[in-house]
């Protein structure tokens, strides 16, 4: 009997391959976050921004740079402050005497990998500035509208111990957000490994010999073959079923919004890319969700007080969902 051969409708090679020399290329300088790597990936494929959730020395920082040498593309950072004012992360209009009239000076937010340190350090007039600019792409001036240059990413970051003087990012921003990476500690054979192979050189040293692996041409190229990607009607009624359940839910104070559907179905797009599939799976559905969801639900009092978290609760959710084979 013949042998089937499955051929793919949609050639990934090229993309498999770039995304093989970039977990390469961190993870020689970035020890033990592999799942961290592989969402910031996902989320630039899916056009897509990032929220992530750790302790001040887990690579943070370090990893939007080399994300930003890797595809050749600008970089800025910016450090949110109580005293941060709007102006200085879009810009402000400076009038220019010789020519009698105003110029506008882009600020920061004008880049292609924007980190933001600290993002819930900022008062809510700062943070609202972020609104336009992460949904739409722009930045809107004295009446001038400003378009950003693709690809554009913020990836912000929160330090979930020291809460004293933060400000809680609203709903409708973390709505934004397609991500929320929680990282944590290097694993001891990671942590032997990183003091092994850099106790000898500085941050801007490992960042000098990072090849530019891709281009901006490229990312859109890849954004593109993501989108071809198929994911079957019952695998959309599963997802649809997932954010539902949040919304009805008696452990939820808030549930997901369809704007957490569309991200689940382009994250698990993405996920089925990376592996090399021209398909979605319900594992790319399952690996994707709690990442999706955790920023996007809220507990009820009395479960925060019972000590329910909400990765353990959208476990439950997903598995209540009945998971389609």
């Amino acid at each position: 009997m013949d042998e089937i051969v499955f051929r793919q409708r949609t050639d990934l090679s090229q993309l498999n391959e770039a995304v093989a020399q970039i977990r390469d290329t961190v993870g020689n300088v970035i020890k033990g976050q592999q799942q961290m790597v592989d969402l910031i990936i996902a989320a630039l494929l899916s056009d897509g921004h990032i929220l992530v959730e750790g302790v001040p020395g887990v690579a943070k920082t370090l990893t939007a740079k080399l994300v930003a040498r890797i595809i050749d593309a600008g970089f800025s950072r910016l450090q949110f402050t109580p005293d941060l004012m709007p102006s200085d992360v879009l810009g402000t209009s400076v009038f220019n005497p010789k020519e009698l009239r105003f110029e506008f000076k882009k600020g920061p937010i004008f880049s292609h990998i924007v980190l933001i340190d600290e993002i819930n350090r900022s008062p809510a007039k700062t943070q609202a500035a972020l609104f336009e600019v992460m949904e739409e792409r722009q930045v809107t001036v004295d009446g001038h509208t400003y378009p950003m240059e693709a690809p554009f990413i913020v990836m912000a970051t929160q330090n979930p111990i020291e809460q004293e003087g933060t400000y809680r990012l609203p709903e409708a921003q973390l709505d934004r957000f397609i991500f929320k990476i929680e990282v944590g500690y290097p694993t001891l054979a990671d942590e032997i490994s990183l003091l092994t192979e850099q106790h000898n050189r500085s941050s801007l040293q490992l960042l000098d010999n990072v090849p530019r692996i891709i281009n901006r041409e490229e990312v859109a190229h890849y954004r593109n073959l993501v989108l071809q990607i198929t994911v079957e009607q019952r695998l959309l009624e599963f997802i649809a079923r997932i954010v539902h359940e949040t919304r009805n839910n008696s452990s939820l104070y808030l549930g997901a919004s369809p704007r957490a559907s569309l991200a689940i179905v382009k994250a698990a797009k993405a996920f089925a890319a990376i592996r090399g599939r021209d398909f979605v799976t319900p594992e790319d559905i399952v690996d994707v969700v709690p990442h999706v969801l955790r920023h996007r639900i809220i507990l009820t009092p009395e479960k925060e007080m019972e000590g329910l978290t909400p990765d353990e609760l959208i476990q439950k959710i997903i598995k209540s969902a009945e998971i389609p084979r």
